[in-house]
């Protein structure tokens, strides 16, 4: 079997590794996703029902699921007996492997209803800033867990990362127009430990997930199973938890049509890619091509949604993102060793 880290050849003398194919993959579906989400808005009518979120996340998992499935199915080519015997060896006699991805499906359920107690508490400027710390702790979580070393001038562009993904999100104008939350301290207290705990469970449960994939021989379509089915059950949890009420009124499907279907299909195949890119690069590169995505995402919505007015801030946001994204490119300077002198 040919290994999966050979170069593709794209011309003569140039060549692309499986990790940034895949980064490469990742930036154009995030940013597919999100104007394809936007465009699915711009469409929708006043008074039609719209579909609620947390049901397409649930569809999402469904899909990533049977995609799976019809890959290792086609890996067994086509016998019954090899594909239900793979499930039984990887899922069934492997309960404690099994349950692992329960950790970071539930944290990042989790981490979706921390959020929404952020976004009732805090002003939007402040929660867009304090969210991408994420940035951070998923380095931190790196260093930490996978025993991964960052130099100085990593450290330095994903810090510059950080401060160029929140000019790109600042919108001044809005924050003006808006009425400012009526909170009491102890609520932006509330709201501000819900986001920065949300920040340390996006860190810890993405290398956790990158550990059970590298460290594992089963492959990444039996991993993203045992990860999908786990994300539908929460996933149902937090359909009932949240939207519970509304679903009962107008119906799982409410507000569907052929655009939702497409963002779902889009939200699936994201999940495919991610982990892609975290078993064949890593989280923090992860967050360099979603950081990428959004500048994207942005121009295009510019140019033909006519939805988003580029400010100064973006512009300076956008050249912070590609400048750290160029900088933790470049290869650290290794520190000379000093060689023993010889014995006269």
């Amino acid at each position: 079997m040919a290994d999966t880290s050979t170069l593709f050849q794209v011309l003569p003398g140039m060549s692309l590794s499986l990790k940034h194919v895949c980064l490469g993959v990742l930036v154009l579906q995030t940013s597919s996703l999100v104007l394809t989400m936007r465009y699915s808005r711009t469409l929708h009518q006043e008074g039609d029902p719209m579909y609620i979120a947390s049901t397409a996340v649930v569809f999402a998992e469904i899909f990533k699921v049977c995609a799976c499935v019809a890959v290792i199915f086609h890996q067994s080519k086509f016998r019954w007996s090899v594909f239900l015997g793979q499930l039984r060896e990887e899922i069934y006699d492997k309960p404690w492997e099994t349950l692992k991805l329960a950790v970071p499906s539930g944290l990042y359920t989790i981490q979706n209803n921390l959020l929404f107690v952020a976004l009732s508490n805090l002003d939007a400027a402040t929660y867009q800033v304090t969210y991408q710390l994420k940035i951070l702790t998923t380095a931190l979580f790196s260093v930490c867990m996978l025993h991964k070393k960052l130099g100085v001038l990593k450290w330095i562009s994903l810090l510059l990362l950080m401060l160029g993904v929140t000019l790109v999100q600042w919108h001044p104008d809005k924050g003006e127009e808006s009425p400012a939350k009526d909170t009491s301290v102890s609520g932006k207290f509330i709201g501000l430990i819900a986001v920065l705990t949300a920040c340390c469970s996006s860190g810890f449960a993405g290398v956790y997930f990158e550990k059970i994939l590298k460290g594992t021989k089963a492959s990444i379509w039996m991993r993203n199973i045992q990860l999908g089915t786990f994300g539908v059950i929460f996933g149902l949890i937090a359909v009932y938890g949240n939207d519970g009420q509304a679903v009962a009124d107008q119906g799982f499907l409410q507000g569907y049509n052929m655009i939702t279907w497409i963002v779902i299909s889009l939200q699936a195949f994201g999940g495919l890619v991610v982990a892609a890119v975290v078993k064949y690069a890593d989280n923090i590169l992860k967050g360099f091509a979603t950081s990428v995505s959004i500048v994207v995402s942005s121009l295009v919505s510019f140019h033909f949604l006519n939805d988003f007015k580029p400010t100064n801030f973006f512009f300076l946001g956008t050249c912070g993102v590609l400048t750290a994204t160029f900088l933790y490119g470049l290869p650290e300077k290794k520190s000379p060793q000093l060689t023993p002198a010889k014995p006269v």
